[in-house]
């Protein structure tokens, strides 16, 4: 298995941990997060050497994520698994299943590029790479059906974590957030480049949220120590006063729980917040080049997951130059004193977690097995 970023790491633990209920023994090496080492995953490289994003962030690592890249092709070759499952991380994924597939190696693809938002072509590619497709979202498996690719609907895994009603009160005890305050989460990226680009526009826009709101404190979830460090360095960078801020290394559920807003950069994390119930303003800034080209190939008229299954502009985003400091913070305010917006999303929250509540993990564990299956009947022959 392949999990290059946080995310991946989320979705591919109780993969394993469904396979090994169903497959005993079953050993999983590979690339991985804590969750899956956890699970009693093997990791050959961090995965944190592969959780870059952008074209612009991509070539400056193109090398060694390449070299990565070619070293476990190598030894997938050589070890020659029952089966690959490369989980999200596409444009490092899809190369290494194609040539493991090629090889007579099952190579099964979890989450599907974002085929439908633009560069359609890339749904060809996906066809090329592997053996199966596991896809959280129901409107994707007809683009792969339409051009005969073995597609699995599986759900979203969060949709099954998070709970329908989460308890908001007692979130807001474990973190020890101050009682009779707005809460806002900032969920600023989990990646450095990410955080390169906005976790000044978050900190800056959170100032100015508080000269409006008095009454108003906010919590930030990171997910490693560099991303932390960075956050916590854009704080005392723009101090221009105190800043009620809960700083967490984590718990970016019980954050999104805790929360009666949101200000989240648009990815994985948009969807947790739509599953939370929580109201979001969804933000987005990369490196210039990055944003030009992703500029001209972008055919839906947003990117928010929570946006992608309302069909609509249910969610406001700020992106690129628009995510300005001033911006963010009028978005947010905004938000705060239109409730009906806010019941309008939390509404379609509703709809949304239902839709995605499969049993995700269990469904894609029989997909897999159903692949081996396949294989060794198609061996016996």
């Amino acid at each position: 298995m392949v999990a290059g970023e946080a995310s991946g790491d989320l979705l591919a633990a109780p993969l394993i941990t469904a396979l090994k209920k169903r497959r005993n023994p079953i050993l999983f090496a590979g690339i991985g997060g804590p969750r899956m080492e956890a699970e009693g995953f093997e990791s050959h490289y961090p995965m944190e050497k592969l959780s870059v994003r952008g074209y612009a962030e991509v070539l400056r690592h193109y090398r060694e994520i390449m070299a990565i890249r070619r070293g476990i092709a190598k030894a997938l070759l050589a070890e020659r698994p029952d089966v690959f499952i490369g989980v999200d991380a596409s444009e490092f994924n899809l190369g290494l299943e194609r040539k493991l597939k090629e090889a007579g190696i099952p190579a099964i693809h979890y989450v599907s590029p974002q085929v439908w938002a633009w560069r359609g072509w890339r749904v060809h590619r996906v066809a090329r790479s592997v053996t199966r497709i596991l896809v959280m979202f129901p409107f994707e498996a007809p683009l792969y059906e339409k051009i005969g690719v073995p597609v699995t609907y599986v759900g979203h895994p969060l949709a099954d974590l998070i709970p329908l009603e989460p308890n908001k009160l007692e979130a807001r005890a474990a973190l020890r957030l101050p009682a009779g305050k707005l809460i806002v989460a900032l969920l600023p990226g989990s990646r450095r480049s990410e955080l390169h680009y906005m976790a000044s526009s978050f900190v800056l826009a959170a100032h100015r949220f508080r000269q409006e709101v008095h009454d108003v404190h906010f919590v930030c979830p990171t997910v490693t120590r560099d991303t932390r460090d960075m956050f916590e360095r854009a704080v005392h960078e723009h101090q221009r006063s105190d800043l009620p801020l809960t700083l967490l290394f984590g718990h970016s559920h019980e954050a999104l729980a805790a929360a009666d807003l949101a200000l989240v950069a648009s990815g994985t994390a948009t969807l947790e917040t739509a599953l939370f119930k929580t109201p979001m303003v969804i933000a987005y800034r990369q490196s210039p080049l990055t944003w030009a080209l992703m500029r001209a190939m972008l055919y839906l008229p947003y990117v928010g997951m929570p946006n992608v299954l309302a069909g609509e502009k249910l969610v406001p985003e700020l992106l690129q130059d628009e995510a300005s400091p001033a911006a963010l913070a009028g978005a947010l305010l905004t938000l705060l004193r239109d409730a009906a917006a806010q019941r309008r999303q939390i509404e379609r929250f509703h709809e949304f977690h239902h839709l995605l509540r499969q049993n995700a993990a269990e469904k894609a564990a029989d997909a897999v097995l159903e692949v081996l299956k396949n294989e060794a009947r198609l061996r016996r022959r």
